[in-house]
């Protein structure tokens, strides 16, 4: 895990906020985001609903590919395309998301994350295409 300098913290946005996740390592081309896992999160079956994973996916691969270093040159990404899988069923408490730029160029990238409990057990796991968005 990369450490996280809190200078280069961002505000939380209101998805981020109203789900509880927290941004605990980013750096160029990698970022990790924790989410505990709470009622509302959870499924018919009592396990984190598909979307969760998909969510958490997405904003890993993106702020992966959006590091600058500097909190007032914040750069912007949109999804184009994003695959998951889903791997194994969480058993902890806690799903921590990973995102590693894999490549790109000068308007898109392309990343891969994957998301695993505190136990390690890798839940899910994706791939993703993403395009820098100018301000």
């Amino acid at each position: 895990m990369t450490s996280l300098d809190p200078a280069l913290v961002e505000e939380a946005y209101p998805l981020q906020a109203h789900l509880g996740f927290v941004m605990t390592g980013w750096s160029e081309g990698y970022s990790r985001f924790e989410l505990p896992l709470a009622p509302f999160l959870m499924n018919r079956f009592g396990i984190p609903h598909g979307g969760v994973h998909a969510m958490l996916l997405d904003t890993v691969m993106g702020f992966c590919g959006s590091y600058t270093g500097d909190p007032d040159q914040t750069q912007m990404a949109m999804t184009l395309s994003m695959t998951v899988n889903f791997m194994a069923q969480a058993k902890g408490n806690l799903m921590i998301g990973e995102g590693r730029k894999t490549g790109g160029g000068r308007k898109t990238f392309f990343a891969e994350g994957m998301v695993k409990d505190e136990t390690g057990i890798v839940i899910a796991t994706g791939t993703g295409v993403f395009r820098y968005r100018s301000r």
